[in-house]
């Protein structure tokens, strides 16, 4: 008799939701989903395949001004403020972190305003990635986020329009920015056994994909979107107790205007503390660093970390020593007007933040030392890739070494200098 009620109770239950088959059919979708499964139908497509179309409509984001062809520009575009209503932890990581202060750094470049606008606001080049800074040195909004309304931040990772956690949390969602010339952490951890054991295990066994580090095992340890480093982007830090090290930090924090060559500090210091590109405490870098040992030593011992920390310094030492000959090479041309300077360069002496705007070869020979090889030689360093530290780094640095010291002979011959 019981089997019979639960065998009944099963049927109707059964009934009422074939019952309810239809009306689910036929629901129709919002007028947004209408309009744009015409004219951006993978659009509506990633909406609805994301767990955000579960509780939310287009509205949420958008707002409601939009309403047809005839109102685009009404259309609100989403920015963090957008996100923070349900996710206030992440964003304030976010904001308090370096990928916030993003064009800081563009603004730092001095030639930065004479680059094409495409280039840069409209993100074809630099301003590509850079652009997910959403304020400038002084913390107001940038320009190239009131001209290119779509923005960057949230997005960048999580991908529009599905916003989805699990792509972000993968290693090639940092990919599109963290590639290439100066700045291939893609490659050198890809390469590395950290890389190929987590990308072969993720091929072989899912599940076990998480025995090896991704870069938001250590940038991002439990989901934190701050994302900052010790060294930072370009391994500077102040004080440093080597005095030997210090006198090469001295020579290039003046090849980058931070310092003016009688090594008095300029108005760029002021651009790399609001930046954040640089640890600028003892207590500041110490700080961070420990962080990243608490991750390393959740899989290598205390001895084994240290030791590897410890030689990952030590090649930054050594990519410094032969950086800042080159630079004071360069210096020394530029004091003898041998190199002149351009109207708008503030001292006699290169800057290594003009790039590749520069009018002689052995200018260039130095901005590729500073930002390819040098970058290589102790990021490859941290990110366990021996390969990309000797072929791709410090061999190449002893190469433009080379070459810089005999261009600048040539230079002094042809123009009767000793």
């Amino acid at each position: 008799m019981r089997a019979l009620k639960r065998f009944s109770s099963m049927l109707i239950c059964m009934v009422a939701c074939l019952a309810l088959m239809p009306a689910l059919a036929l629901a129709k979708p919002s007028n947004c989903e209408t309009c744009h499964a015409k004219i951006s139908p993978e659009m509506v497509k990633d909406f609805n395949r994301g767990k955000m179309s579960k509780s939310l409509t287009c509205e949420a984001c958008h707002g409601t001004y939009h309403t047809s062809e005839k109102d685009v520009a009404k259309a609100q575009l989403p920015t963090i403020a957008t996100c923070k209503q349900c996710h206030p932890d992440q964003a304030n990581q976010y904001m308090d972190g370096k990928h916030v202060l993003g064009q800081v750094a563009l603004d730092a470049m001095p030639r930065s305003p004479h680059q094409p606008k495409a280039f840069m606001a409209g993100q074809k080049g630099c301003g590509g990635c850079h652009t997910l800074g959403l304020v400038d040195a002084k913390g107001r909004e940038t320009e190239a986020r009131k001209y290119y309304k779509y923005g960057m931040d949230c997005q960048n990772c999580h991908t529009r329009h599905a916003f989805s956690k699990a792509e972000a949390n993968e290693p090639e969602a940092c990919q599109t920015c963290h590639m290439g010339f100066d700045h291939p952490q893609w490659e050198m951890w890809s390469g590395s056994k950290h890389g190929t054991a987590y990308l072969t295990s993720r091929a072989i066994n899912p599940g076990a994909k998480n025995r090896a580090p991704k870069c938001q095992t250590c940038h991002m340890p439990n989901g934190n979107h701050r994302v900052m480093s010790a060294w930072g982007f370009l391994a500077v830090r102040l004080p440093e107790a080597d005095a030997e090290w210090m006198g090469y930090r001295a020579t290039i924090l003046k090849g980058m205007g931070v310092l003016d060559p009688a090594g008095k500090p300029t108005g760029r210091l002021d651009v790399v503390k609001a930046g954040k590109v640089a640890r600028l405490t003892k207590e500041e870098f110490d700080k961070e660093r420990g962080k990243y040992v608490a991750i390393c030593q959740q899989c290598h011992s205390p001895n084994f970390v240290k030791e590897n920390f410890k030689n990952a310094d030590q090649m930054g030492k050594e990519a410094d020593k032969l950086f800042s000959e080159a630079i004071s090479i360069v210096g020394d041309l530029y004091q003898q007007g041998i190199i002149k300077k351009k109207a708008d360069q503030p001292f006699a002496y290169p800057d290594l933040l003009t790039f590749y705007d520069v009018d002689t070869k052995i200018e260039q020979t130095l901005y590729e030392m500073f930002m390819d090889h040098r970058m290589k030689t102790f990021q490859g360093a941290f990110h366990m890739n021996p390969d990309y530290t000797t072929w791709y780094g410090y061999a190449k640095m002893k190469k433009d070494l080379t070459e810089i010291r005999e261009m600048a002979e040539d230079m002094k011959k042809k123009a009767g200098k000793k």
